[in-house]
């Protein structure tokens, strides 16, 4: 059975669902951005109880086919982003198109209206989240992370950065640390789900 679920954005995400799910009792086959495929159906009220427990990190048991399509959207866009080891060979309107059969037009039109922001803009904030969590796991230097998620330059990066949160990246790699905020408990059960 899959469950799907609305605004995973991150591998944290993956983690925060995964250890609510076992504390349920629920066993999972596998997980993703946006998914998960349980080994067994689950009853209403355990779906239930999921959705309340996910709830407090901001994600929620989709139950419509409208925010079937805008989850579908988000994992592509997720895919784009960060299962591609090289640049991809393709732009984005065109894969979302080829991977989600629509048309790119009637997909932005539905994200639009759905979220209130365009894909671009969704885009934009979800890189800065893969630059954030590169950044506190502190594996990568700024160069690798702007390669990595396909920045042209790291000065795009830099400034797309501090355009969204205000901070350079490395003002914000250094408050994190200042401020205690990553606990080396977390980075350790982090770094092992990866």
């Amino acid at each position: 059975m899959k469950v799907y679920i609305k605004n995973m954005a991150c591998e944290c995400c993956i983690a925060f669902v995964q250890d609510e799910l076992e504390k349920l009792d629920i066993s999972v086959q596998t997980i993703d951005i946006g998914e998960a495929t349980l080994q067994e159906d689950i009853s209403k009220e355990q779906r239930a109880q999921l959705n309340t427990a996910i709830k407090r990190a901001g994600l929620e048991v989709i139950e419509n086919k409208e925010g079937l399509l805008l989850d579908k959207i988000k994992k592509a866009i997720s895919d784009y982003v960060s299962k591609s080891k090289e640049k991809p060979g393709v732009n984005l309107s065109s894969y979302l198109s080829k991977q989600l059969h629509h048309d790119y037009a009637y997909l932005t039109r539905f994200f639009s209206a759905m979220e209130a922001r365009t894909i671009e803009q969704y885009l934009i904030s979800y890189k800065i989240d893969k630059v954030k969590e590169l950044l506190v796991f502190n594996e990568y230097t700024l160069t690798e992370i702007a390669d990595k998620l396909h920045y042209s330059s790291v000065a795009h990066l830099s400034a797309q950065f501090k355009k969204i949160t205000g901070l350079t990246p490395s003002h914000f790699k250094n408050l994190r640390r200042e401020r205690g905020l990553v606990s080396p408990a977390f980075l350790k059960k982090k770094h092992k789900s990866l």
